[in-house]
């Protein structure tokens, strides 16, 4: 997870982090323009090996343009990059090498098939395992025989995901991964993402599926409209959510406005729902005086935390270039 630039405790590019862990993806005020629009606004991003950093946010906020950018497929318009402590731009074909990139659009040659596909990835990485080829095949569910153009959108992801799980690579970027899979097999994708962090791989997991970086990232950093409006572990961002109140009373619901941290108050009839924040024992000395009949307190999920994030403000750029979309 990276640090505030701006922190004399910070480490520089190139350093590892105090616990010993090399920095594999360091990014610093990485920024983009097309034209007179800022896509990217000074990204800082670190990640380290053997850890899964979720990249968050709505579709448009610069999630895949930073990919693009570390992986040289864009060039960026200012800020430092360094991939396994090269510069993308003149290094980047052996850091390239340590790399399995799964892009948010695929396209696949139509004629071949899955197999050949996997065959052909393979040869020019030269660093597959072919037993663990076989099994990540397995368990995701894929026929190897049938050709591409006949492929639905979860199965053409299948072979994607296949490519990158059976390579010895050292990062592994995933650009919404899961689109197209069903639930059992995103808890598949979710089982290899932890075996490999388990091996000591780099994972940054781009995503706008809240739920996804929440079962598997061990950081978060959010991107709204090319700027990271947050950052920190998984349990901190819940944390700074609000927990969701839910209490059914004998009669109709009291007024309890003035309960401190109490707030987005609704009430039907005997029940109110609500959302809260802060010292709970105000709001339970409210509730115990009114006796309801039951009381659901949950704890914050990512969506949650990330509904205000996620809501553009009145000061966002209104217009983005198709590039930035992404």
């Amino acid at each position: 997870m990276d640090d505030d630039p701006t922190d004399p405790g910070a480490p520089s590019p190139g350093d590892s982090s105090p616990g010993g862990r090399t920095a594999v993806v360091e990014i610093r005020g990485l920024v983009k323009d097309y034209g007179r629009v800022r896509a990217l606004n000074g990204i800082d991003l670190t990640v380290h090996a053997g850890e899964v950093v979720g990249f968050l946010g709505p579709n448009g906020a610069g999630k895949s343009t930073t990919i693009r950018c570390l992986l040289d497929l864009l060039r960026p318009t200012g800020g430092t990059m360094r991939l396994f402590g090269r510069d993308p731009r003149t290094g980047g074909v052996e850091a390239r090498r340590r790399v399995s990139y799964v892009p948010g659009e695929l396209r696949l040659p139509p004629r071949s098939t899955a197999g050949e596909i996997l065959d052909s990835v393979a040869r020019l990485r030269g660093d597959c395992d072919p037993a663990r080829r076989a099994d990540v095949t397995e368990r995701l569910g894929l026929d190897p025989h049938k050709a591409a153009k006949g492929l639905s959108t979860g199965n053409r992801r299948k072979v994607a995901l296949v490519s990158a799980f059976m390579s010895r690579a050292d990062l592994l970027v995933f650009d919404e991964p899961t689109s197209g899979l069903d639930p059992l097999l995103q808890q598949v994708f979710r089982d290899l993402v932890r075996e490999a962090k388990a091996r000591g791989t780099a994972v940054l997991l781009s995503s706008h599926v809240l739920a996804e970086v929440q079962r598997t990232a061990d950081h978060a950093v959010v991107l709204r409209q090319g700027r990271i409006v947050a950052r920190g572990t998984v349990d901190d961002l819940r944390g700074n959510a609000a927990q969701r109140v839910e209490a059914v009373f004998p009669g109709t619901a009291p007024d309890l406005g003035a309960v401190p941290g109490l707030a987005d108050i609704r009430t039907d009839g005997r029940r109110l729902r609500a959302r809260f924040t802060g010292d709970p024992a105000p709001l339970l000395d409210a509730l115990a005086r009114h006796r309801p009949t039951s009381v659901e307190i949950a704890e914050p999920d990512l969506d949650d935390a990330f509904r205000d994030l996620y809501t553009p403000h009145a000061d966002d750029t209104a217009a983005r270039p198709p590039e930035a979309h992404a």
